[in-house]
């Protein structure tokens, strides 16, 4: 395993691995044990220039290679994923602190996205549309939008660097990757070591390690990129989306939630305590699709609240390396202070805490909160870590109330002895996604996955990447002579 971090541990730039040539390195730790893994020297702005120049001059000759040939690059990655998948899975667990268990769910993800870019490769179809203009024929083709920018988060890196990047290459375009700083390996230069193994032509992805306070807006201001994909929180979102649309780019913005999952008085309680408490605590409740929040009927609050805590103090925090770890550390220490001070404040607003997890170091241990008044500041929040908050309702109004009072709408789960009372209770709220008599973290590859409001900006997945990475042209074609008035 220590081989992928001391080989990958560089730029990947026109088909080259070097190093870069910026001030300072960035410092790649095991977020468990502070374990140094890699030391890499950031890019500067001149080397982000130079990956994209060489992403241009690939596109054009990449594009016009026949699709079939292109998909089997991508058939070729996922051999190679699944013949190293062990290794993969360690190299995931060392730089995320993910658990065995995140680590395969990762994985497997990951090979399902890239069996689905395998087939993205050949779905552009073109056109031919009827005209009113006699002797005139309307093609309309889809076509490459040419160059797209990817930056990853830190929570998913490799699947979620693979799900724009294998399919923007499939569809004919080039990519330049800036993974985040914590996860440089996983989410930037592993995928384009597997890439690269599996025949893809240099130049066509580069990947830059950097981080804006030495390069500012540059990944996304160049003039190469027509196309931004970006997931992270809100807040860069928010920036990312202005600096796109000063300069005429698609922003296709993944961004955060404060997803929740409702419980009616007719639910499976056992069910939905195990669908909540996998929503809430899965990878330390670092997903973007988490249930933050889990609101229950106050019919069956007691029930529910016993054994949601009951199951709750079961969850063993530590290792990530033990297969019996749920609770693995979270990515820094940042993130570590920053929800144990949020738990802290909603205290000393008044919230009961039902468990109290202690924090030692980048481990954070579970949390439950109730009895939260209804203006604390942690309830309009994404908690990116192991924090449950659970709120009573009284009928399914105030329900639909309280899951739409915050300023996301990405998933969300209700849970119903009913199948249709749960459809129309999803119907009535403002998100991208929302499930019935499930959990609240769901990706598909053939599905449009996106939230509204501050949860991002387009969509992604089957279709809906069809549309992020291509643009639509219209050719006509006269075959008679048309008639011009002067």
């Amino acid at each position: 395993m220590s081989s992928y971090f001391t080989d990958l541990a560089q730029q990947y730039i026109d088909g080259e691995w070097r190093p870069g040539t910026g001030s300072w390195d960035i410092i790649d730790f095991n977020p468990y044990d502070g374990e140094k893994l890699a030391s890499i020297t950031i890019a500067t702005v001149d080397e982000v220039d130079q990956a994209y120049r060489s992403a241009a001059r690939a596109q054009k000759k990449w594009a016009a290679t026949n699709a079939y040939a292109r998909r089997a690059v991508f058939e070729k990655a996922l051999r190679i994923i699944e013949d190293r998948e062990q290794e993969l899975a360690e190299v995931i667990i060392a730089e995320l602190g993910g658990t065995h268990l995140k680590a395969g769910f990762e994985l497997h993800l990951a090979k399902e996205f890239l069996r689905e870019a395998i087939h993205v490769a050949l779905r552009p179809e073109g056109r031919i549309i009827p005209s009113p203009v006699d002797g005139k024929e309307n093609r309309l083709y889809r076509v490459p939008v040419g160059v797209v920018g990817v930056i990853s988060p830190f929570n998913f890196p490799f699947l979620l660097s693979l799900k724009s990047v294998a399919p923007a290459l499939a569809l004919g375009n080039a990519v330049v990757l800036k993974p985040h700083q914590n996860t440089p390996i996983c989410g930037g230069t592993l995928v384009a070591k597997i890439l690269e193994e599996a025949g893809l032509p240099g130049g066509l992805l580069n990947v830059v390690i950097t981080d804006i306070a030495e390069i500012g807006d540059a990944f996304i201001e160049h003039p190469v990129p027509k196309v931004i994909s970006f997931t992270g929180s809100d807040q860069v979102g928010r920036h990312v989306a202005t600096v796109c649309a000063s300069q005429f780019k698609r922003a296709i913005l993944e961004l955060g939630g404060n997803s929740a999952l409702v419980v009616l008085d007719d639910a499976d309680i056992d069910y939905a305590v195990d669908a909540a408490v996998f929503s809430r605590f899965v990878h330390q409740g670092q997903v973007c699709m988490a249930a933050n929040r889990v609101l229950v009927d106050r019919s069956i609050e007691a029930e529910f609240t016993e054994k949601f805590v009951a199951k709750v103090k079961t969850l063993k925090v530590g290792d990530p390396r033990d297969p019996q770890t749920i609770i693995g550390p979270v990515i820094n220490s940042s993130q570590a202070d920053a929800i144990t001070g949020a738990v802290d404040q909603a205290i000393a607003d008044g919230a009961t805490a039902l468990v109290h997890g202690s924090t030692s170091d980048n481990l954070v241990e579970p949390s439950v909160l109730t009895s939260l008044p209804a203006d604390a500041s942690i309830l309009q929040q994404e908690i990116f870590g192991p924090v449950a908050l659970l709120i009573p309702f009284d009928g399914e109004e105030e329900a639909v109330r309280l899951v739409n009072d915050t300023p996301y709408g990405l998933s969300g789960a209700v849970h119903t002895g009913d199948v249709e009372r749960g459809v129309s209770f999803a119907k009535q709220i403002d998100s991208g996604m929302f499930h019935v008599n499930d959990g609240t973290v769901h990706d598909e590859p053939l599905v449009a996955f996106g939230g509204e409001k501050a949860s991002g900006i387009g969509r992604l997945n089957g279709e809906a990447t069809v549309e992020a990475f291509t643009t639509q042209k219209w050719i006509s074609v006269q075959h008679e002579r048309s008639f011009f008035p002067f």
